[in-house]
């Protein structure tokens, strides 16, 4: 099992948690309602483990509303992530800090215990529900005028329904010797109502909820509620269909007097529950309330939240990302442009990239490349198949567009979205995720720049093959570093050096892209840089890294064609 899926479930248990407590004040405010109603709700409850709220937020992140702006949609988001998902997925440690192995994971061990439990709980069930199947079997058919079978059984168990899609009511031997016809009516009136209400179909899935999440003990105290709610309703029932009070209590005393030692955990039976709270119950027969107007809408509105707040959830953290919205926020569009597959190969020519006020020209381009340019991310903000991400793919193209009329470098990188939509058929999505980065820091000596001329910043090349950057900020730096093929992963800057600097540096110092950075996978490409960038960066800046986590927009691939649509 990866390390990465535990934090999936453990948000998971924690959202099904807060649900079933929700659930419970739920009940509490419809306690002088009937109990078939709180029974739904623990029904409810108990689904809610079967249905991890990640499967609707993914619905509601395919839901495009255009009219919610960017900034604010990103800021909603963050919140509303944070709070449905506490748990996050560990990152990558770099090289420096990575712990050594241990002989067994966390992860496989609790894989390995959680399916020992699983096989354990599943065997229980199998044994009593064979115990009952065989009782079935060994029983003789009764003649009683019911909508379902009834069967006497030799052995010593209780009245009860078993099956789920043909129910039959299984009776004990003796049973007519030991209650009176209008106690046994009441008895089997009460089976009935398990019956109409399909509770062993129910019992049957919350038996399930049970063997998964067995090692959750509020699974155990739900099916302890659904079970205590249950029987109350059938006892609402059957004092509703005219059965009298105490008819029916001795009914069930005498039951369990004779029975009551041979439980059946797999099917609804007579004596379930809170005995003594049921008899007390039946002998008050008080009168239940309907539920009010404001209940039922307290009910639908529960409902409503409990489906639709997930997919709200999804709907706030992925903002729309296809090409064709990124389109109509720019209107611009080439006036001519050619896109072809590459035919030499990755390995023959160089790569050529030239943005100029009327055309933009790629050659010898990978997809993930083109998106960088369109979209404004940096690689490591790419997220999809290899052949899209990867620097080393060698699905490679030519792009020639021009604009007919000068336009800006950023007019120019807006009309490369929409044209990568039509010929590649490009959608994609963002999310915000938790990554690994690397913090900008002063090292112990201190800076090794000045201080710039407060003029405008620029990137010029020395005349020993290095870059001097003048009057660039501490983030305009970080960003730069971001960018680097050998980093891998963002850079942030954590200096707290204010104004704009000047300094020099050689480009070929620092160490070339490879290994694990070229990966398409983004938690795959976050992999610490070799340590001869850290030397080259302390001995040419004065600055050192930190490795740090902080929330990063990725840019998510839904889908793309390898081979571009005609001209």
């Amino acid at each position: 099992m990866n390390s990465l899926y535990l934090p999936l479930v453990a948000n998971h248990l924690w959202q099904s948690t807060l649900f079933a407590g929700v659930a419970w004040l739920l009940t509490l405010a419809l306690r002088n309602n009937r109990a078939r109603v709180r029974h739904w709700v623990w029904l409810a409850a108990s689904c809610k483990f079967l249905l991890p709220l990640s499967a609707l937020i993914a619905l509601g992140g395919h839901i495009q509303w255009r009219s919610v702006p960017e900034a604010a949609q990103s800021n909603i988001a963050i919140v509303i992530d944070e709070v449905s998902r506490p748990f996050t997925a560990p990152v990558l440690p770099s090289r420096q800090d990575a712990p050594s192995r241990s002989p067994i994971p966390l992860s496989d061990a609790l894989c390995t215990v959680w399916a020992l439990g699983f096989l354990g709980i599943s065997g229980a069930w199998w044994i009593r529900w064979r115990r009952i199947r065989d009782a079935v079997h060994a029983g003789l058919p009764l003649p009683l005028e019911i909508p379902v079978p009834a069967i006497c059984s030799p052995l010593l168990v209780e009245p009860a329904i078993f099956g789920v899609v043909r129910p039959v009511l299984l009776l004990p031997e003796g049973i007519f010797d030991r209650l009176t016809p209008a106690q046994l009516d009441s008895i089997v009136a009460h089976e009935l109502c398990h019956v109409r209400h399909r509770d062993n179909f129910i019992a049957a899935v919350h038996m399930f909820v049970e063997t998964v999440f067995w090692f959750h003990p509020l699974v155990w105290w739900v099916g302890k509620r659904i079970v205590a709610e249950r029987e109350r309703a059938c006892d609402e029932e059957v004092l509703r269909l005219g059965s009298d009070p105490r008819v029916y209590a001795e009914g069930i005393l005498n039951i369990c007097k004779f029975y009551f030692e041979a439980p059946m955990a797999c099917v609804p039976g007579v004596t379930g529950s809170d005995l003594k709270r049921r008899i007390e119950a039946i002998m008050a027969n008080q009168v239940t309330r309907n539920l009010s107007l404001g209940t039922r809408m307290l009910l639908v509105a529960s409902a409503i939240a409990a489906l639709c707040g997930p997919v709200g959830i999804g709907f706030l953290s992925v903002q729309p990302g296809r090409g064709q919205t990124q389109a109509e926020a720019a209107p611009l569009t080439f006036e001519a442009a050619s896109v072809k597959l590459h035919s030499g190969g990755i390995s023959r020519g160089r790569r050529g990239e030239t943005v100029e006020p009327n055309r933009l020209s790629e050659f010898n381009v990978y997809l993930g490349r083109l998106i960088e340019l369109a979209y404004g991310v940096k690689r490591y903000q790419v997220s999809g198949p290899d052949w899209v991400v990867n620097v080393a793919s060698t699905d490679r193209y030519d792009v020639e567009a021009t604009t007919g009329k000068a336009v800006s470098a950023n007019e120019i990188k807006r009309m490369l979205g929409p044209l990568l939509a039509e010929r590649f058929h490009l959608t994609f999505h963002r999310e915000t995720r938790e990554l690994p980065v690397f913090g900008l820091v002063v090292a112990a000596g201190g800076p090794k720049f000045q201080p710039g001329d407060g003029g405008d910043s620029s990137w010029t090349r020395d005349a020993d093959g290095g870059w001097f950057h003048k009057n660039w900020s501490m983030t305009m730096l970080a960003d730069w570093l971001s960018g680097l093929p050998s980093v891998g992963r963002p850079v942030i800057d954590s200096t707290g050096l204010q104004g704009s600097y000047s300094f020099h540096e050689n480009l070929l110092n620092f160490p070339k892209a490879g290994g694990e950075e070229s990966k398409g996978d983004v938690a795959a490409r976050v992999a610490s840089p070799d340590d001869s960038f850290f030397s080259t960066l302390q001995s040419t800046l004065g600055l050192k890294v930190q490795t740090q986590k902080a929330r990063i927009e990725i840019l998510v691939i839904d889908h793309a064609d390898k081979v571009p649509t005609e001209n």
